[in-house]
C-alpha cells in the first residue's frame, strides 16, 4: 500500500525513527538539566597539620608536641592529622632514612591511631625539591620505597602524600614524578589512599595540568589556599614579598565572592574528574599583628566554604606559627578553634601577644 507515493512500510519506518529521535532528544535535554553528580566523599574530614617545625623528630626531649596532644586534638572535634615529614635531610649517602627518624614516625602513627585519628604522612621537603628536581626525584623515590614497605600493613586510616607543594623546578616534571612514585607505592600498597595536588604549590589555577591515572581511584586530590597572600602572609618574616606588609583586612563582599568562586572552580573540576578533595592547608599568620577577630573570620569563612563543597580540610597548623594551640599556655587559641569547629572550644583567653618561638612559615 502507498501513501502519496510513499510505501506504507517506509512511512512506518520513518515514523519509528522520528519517535526515537524525539525521545532521545528529550532524554538528553532532561539529563542536561539535572544537577551534576555529587563529589566522591573524602575518607577524612577535619584535620590539623602537625610537627612542621618541631625538633621532636631527632631530639624528642626538645619536642614541643606531647603524646597527650593527639587525644586533645581528637576531643576538640578533629578526625585526622597531617604530619609534615622532612626526611630528606636525614638520609645517608645511599638515601636510607635515619632509623631514629623512622622510629619517631612510628611513634606519631601509633599515637595518632590510638587516639582515633587518621594520619597523612606528608613528605614535606618542598623547598629542597623546588631547587633541585633531579636529586628530589631520587630521594622521593627512596623515601616512598622505605615508607611504603614499613606501613604496608597499616589500616586505611594511614594515608600517603607524595610531596607537599611541588613548584619551580618540580613544575615541568611533576606529572612524571607522580607516575613514578605511584608505581613504588602501589607495589606494596595497592589500595592505600594517596594524596596528590597540582603543580605550582598546589594552586587551584594549575588543576587542569594535573595528570592522574584514570584506573587509580584511591587518590585524594589536594589544594592549598592562602588567598589573598597580602592578608594571610602579611608580616611573615620568611617571605620577602609580604614581610613588610601590614594593615591588610579581609571580609568584604568582594573577598567572600572571590573565595566562593575559587572553591566553585575546584568543585567543578572534582566533579568532572570524579575525585574527592582535601584542602590541605589554609590559615593566617599569627605574628602579623592582625586582629584575632579578622584572622578567625577568615579561617571560619574558608572552613565553611570547604564544607559546603564537601571538601575535607586541614588547618595550618597546630603550633609554630598560624597557631591553633598555644603549647606554652597548654591551651587552644579559642577564636581560631571556634572558627575551625564552632563550639569546639570552651571559654579561652582570646590570645596573648605572640611568644618568641621557632618560626618556620607556611608552605607558601
Amino acid at each position: 500500500m502507498k501513501f502519496r507515493g510513499v510505501r506504507c512500510s517506509d512511512l512506518m519506518m520513518m515514523l519509528r525513527l522520528l519517535a526515537v529521535a524525539v525521545v532521545g532528544g528529550l532524554s538528553v535535554a532532561s539529563c542536561a538539566g539535572q544537577e551534576p553528580p555529587p563529589l566522591p566523599p573524602p575518607p577524612i574530614h577535619r584535620g590539623l597539620n602537625i610537627l612542621g617545625s618541631d625538633p621532636i623528630w631527632m631530639n624528642p626531649a626538645a619536642g614541643r608536641f606531647r603524646p597527650e596532644y593527639f587525644a586533645t586534638i581528637k576531643s576538640a572535634g578533629f578526625d585526622f592529622v597531617r604530619v609534615a615529614a622532612g626526611a630528606m635531610r636525614y638520609m645517608d649517602a645511599s638515601d636510607q632514612i635515619d632509623p631514629r627518624y623512622l622510629q619517631r614516625m612510628d611513634w606519631v602513627v601509633a599515637n595518632a591511631r590510638a587516639a582515633g585519628l587518621s594520619v597523612i604522612i606528608d613528605e614535606h621537603d618542598f623547598q629542597f625539591c623546588a631547587s633541585n628536581a633531579v636529586l628530589c626525584r631520587r630521594k622521593l623515590l627512596a623515601f616512598w620505597r622505605q615508607v611504603s614497605i614499613r606501613y604496608r600493613r597499616e589500616p586505611s586510616t594511614v594515608l600517603f602524600e607524595i610531596l607537599n607543594e611541588p613548584k619551580w623546578q618540580m613544575d615541568p616534571v611533576w606529572n612524571d614524578t607522580i607516575a613514578d612514585v605511584l608505581k613504588v607505592i602501589r607495589a606494596t600498597n595497592p589500595d592505600r589512599t594517596v594524596v596528590i595536588g597540582p603543580r605550582m604549590a598546589n594552586k587551584i589555577q594549575t588543576l587542569d595540568d594535573l595528570r592522574l591515572p584514570d584506573d587509580d581511584r584511591h587518590i585524594l586530590v589536594t589544594f592549598h589556599y592562602y588567598e589573598p597572600h597580602s592578608f594571610s602572609h602579611q608580616g611573615a618574616p620568611w617571605d620577602p614579598q609580604w614581610k613588610s606588609v601590614h594593615g591588610q583586612t579581609w571580609g568584604s563582599p568582594g573577598d567572600r565572592a572571590t573565595l566562593a568562586a575559587d572553591f566553585d572552580r575546584m568543585a567543578a573540576w572534582a566533579r568532572r574528574e570524579r575525585r574527592p578533595v582535601l584542602l590541605g592547608e589554609f590559615g593566617a599568620y599569627d605574628g602579623s599583628g592582625t586582629p584575632i577577630a579578622q584572622r578567625s573570620n577568615y579561617v571560619d569563612a574558608i572552613a565553611r566554604e570547604a564544607e559546603k563543597h564537601g571538601f575535607a580540610w586541614c588547618y595550618w597548623q597546630f603550633d609554630g606559627d598560624f597557631i591553633a594551640y598555644d603549647v606554652q599556655r597548654n591551651a587552644w587559641v579559642g577564636p581560631i578553634l571556634n572558627a575551625l569547629i564552632p563550639g569546639g572550644a570552651s571559654a579561652q583567653p582570646a590570645e596573648k601577644a605572640p611568644a618568641k618561638r621557632v618560626v618556620r612559615g607556611s608552605s607558601q
